[in-house]
């Protein structure tokens, strides 16, 4: 229990709500603080990770980089060394001869279609190129004056050198690698074999993340952004740029310093810097800076931090949410609990004389009120009862609609018996007329039979109508026809030449019962029959097949059709065509095959009406 503060008896309730409204105003601030602050920290801490994260990735993505670049370089890398070496090209070197050269150049030629370098050529000493692969084209480095490359001169003096530069026929920038032909005591001239990179780069471009190749000069040289190439990473001193302009390396090229800028560096090799990319506009990237092996290159690699850091800070920011707000609402409903006790407490203590006072008053109250409730309990006795009632008659009436239906159903279904027993007792009587005992004898033990079989159509129409199922067993198909044109016999006499029934053999046994199988076939030879009522060419077609599935009867007919409005609902009850029909043939037929596990199904035009019968075969 909560005990009572110590001033909560000599305060009022004005004053426990004055002091209440300034606790939860310094609550309110002090919550402020928190979730301020709680913000605050949750963005610095996913800003952090997120750069931690990004790094990672960064850096595993720009080593994968540096080492497909490696993986680019090192098959050129062997071609001068290999031809440096090559009998064809000392000969070509030492001889000059047309006939050499012409060897030379197809050979080159032949290389380079089977590599992945750009051009391959060979200098004599004077800096001349004697023979290339591109001998064939307008742009052909042949006769060409060499002397000026760093890649020649550097070649003939430390035996080999590789050069970045644009080329200054072709225009194309690429690394050019040469190597000294002979020792150097008595060279014989350089091979030269030129790399371009734009695969390369282009498969850089498909990750949308720029990345560079920079020289020692800071001078960028292979590039996913195009525009970015011959641009520096700082700006260059006045005497180290007029240098590499006298030499042409990079031809016409400005010079001028990348739009990256605010570098904050995070580590030796990782900063945040801005950039503005070519179509953008000015955005944070994480850079990372790897050196390349082998090379005296470094690989710059940008990755976009914006969206990232957005959604992680995002996401810290929502956590802490998720955690300060629950504490603080905690906190909140403890103050208020409190509060709330010592306003209890304060008017339990003003309200004790009222309530003593209000006594009489209230038991009154009390009692008018239960007077009420009484009258209340009385109604709600007597309106459930007059439900129970209505319930009642609902299913008084349910129940005699179904009894009509079932009643409805008895007389549809004994229609065709009592029609045949009426045409054989006419018969019979005819046949007493004149002496003839011997059929009269047969019609009356056919009517026999047919007064048995009424009774097996009730009882089977009594099981249906309390959902009731007959149980399935082994019956011969055949029988089960004939016993169903045997009925109809009498009713359709000199019309039943229009059944055209394909027999099947005795030994074909369905699953289901005689009665009912032909209670199914009467109500669809009947159908049939009543259908081509008046014409000369009536035909009705009765066809047995075995499926693999089963055994399918077909009952298809001549006549003009069932009608679309009745076709939609055939299997509805009452919905017939006919003047005096019922529409419940049709309904029972469904229903008893389905009891067997069949069904029953229907195809209607201007040429006819095909009813199809599956049912299982016994085993």
């Amino acid at each position: 229990m909560l005990q009572r503060p110590a001033g909560a008896l000599s305060s009022t309730p004005e004053q426990l709500a004055k002091r209440a409204r300034r606790a939860w105003l310094l609550f309110a601030a002090v919550a402020l603080l928190i979730v301020t602050a709680a913000l605050y920290g949750a963005g610095l801490y996913g800003r952090t990770a997120e750069v931690e994260t990004l790094a990672a990735q960064g850096r595993t993505d720009a080593n994968l980089k540096v080492a497909l670049l490696r993986a680019v370089l090192e098959s050129p890398r062997a071609l001068p060394l290999l031809l440096s070496a090559d009998q064809q090209v000392r000969d070509a070197l030492t001889q000059k001869n047309a006939a050499a050269i012409d060897v030379l150049n197809r050979k080159l030629e032949g290389l380079v279609s089977g590599t992945k370098a750009s051009v391959l050529y060979v200098i004599g000493t004077d800096g001349l190129a004697i023979a290339s692969s591109n001998w064939r084209e307008p742009i052909s480095f042949v006769g060409n004056d060499y002397r000026f490359r760093d890649y020649f001169s550097g070649a003939m003096q430390a035996g080999t050198a590789e050069y970045f530069a644009l080329g200054n026929v072709s225009k194309r920038p690429g690394l050019y690698i040469s190597r000294r032909v002979g020792d150097a005591a008595a060279p014989l001239g350089v091979v030269v074999v030129k790399m371009e990179f734009d695969q390369l780069e282009a498969d850089w471009r498909e990750a949308n993340r720029p990345a560079y190749v920079s020289d020692e000069n800071g001078v960028v040289l292979i590039t996913s952004v195009p525009s970015w190439r011959f641009m520096t990473t700082a700006p260059l001193a006045a005497p180290k740029q007029a240098a590499i302009r006298d030499s042409q390396q990079f031809g016409d090229a400005p010079l001028v310093p990348l739009p990256i800028k605010h570098p904050r560096a995070l580590s030796p090799d990782v900063s945040i810097v801005h950039a503005v990319t070519p179509g953008g506009s000015d955005a944070e990237y994480l850079s990372l800076s790897t050196t390349v092996p082998s090379t005296p290159w470094r690989l710059d690699y940008l990755v976009p931090v914006e969206a990232p850091i957005a959604a992680a800070v995002r996401e810290m920011r929502l956590l802490a949410l998720g955690v300060v707000v629950p504490l603080l609402g905690l906190a909140a409903y403890l103050l208020w609990r409190r509060q709330s006790a010592q306003m209890r407490i304060a008017a339990e203590q003003a309200a004790r004389t009222e309530l003593e006072r209000r006594v009489v008053e209230r038991t009154e109250d009390l009692s008018r009120a239960r007077d009420r409730l009484q009258a209340e309990i009385i109604g709600h006795r007597s309106t459930e009862a007059k439900l129970q009632i209505v319930q009642q008659d609902l299913v008084q009436a349910n129940r005699l609609a179904i009894l009509g239906q079932v009643a409805a159903g008895v007389a549809h279904e004994i229609n065709q018996p009592v029609a045949t027993i009426r045409a054989y007792a006419d018969n019979a009587r005819t046949f007493l007329d004149r002496k003839q005992t011997g059929p009269a004898e047969e019609n009356l033990g056919a009517i026999a039979a047919l007064t048995e079989r009424i009774g097996s159509i009730t009882e089977e129409l009594k099981a249906f109508a309390r959902k009731g199922r007959t149980a399935a067993e082994p019956v011969e198909l055949r029988g089960v026809i004939e016993g169903a044109v045997m009925l109809l016999r009498s009713r359709f006499a000199g019309r039943l030449d229009a059944l055209a029934i394909d027999l099947p053999p005795p030994s074909l046994k369905v699953m289901g019962n005689r009665v009912r199988l032909e209670q199914v076939l009467i109500n669809l030879f009947q159908n049939a029959l009543e259908a081509l009522d008046g014409r000369d060419d009536a035909r009705v077609q009765v066809s047995v097949e075995e499926t693999a599935d089963g055994v399918t009867v077909g009952v298809s007919d001549n006549g003009p059709g069932i009608p679309p409005a009745i076709l939609k609902s055939l299997f509805t009850p009452f919905n017939t065509s006919k003047e005096k029909g019922l529409g419940l043939g049709l309904v029972i037929s469904k229903d008893i095959v389905a009891d067997y596990g069949g069904r029953i199904e229907v195809s209607s035009d201007d040429s006819g009406t095909r009813f199809t019968i599956h049912l299982q075969t016994a085993a």
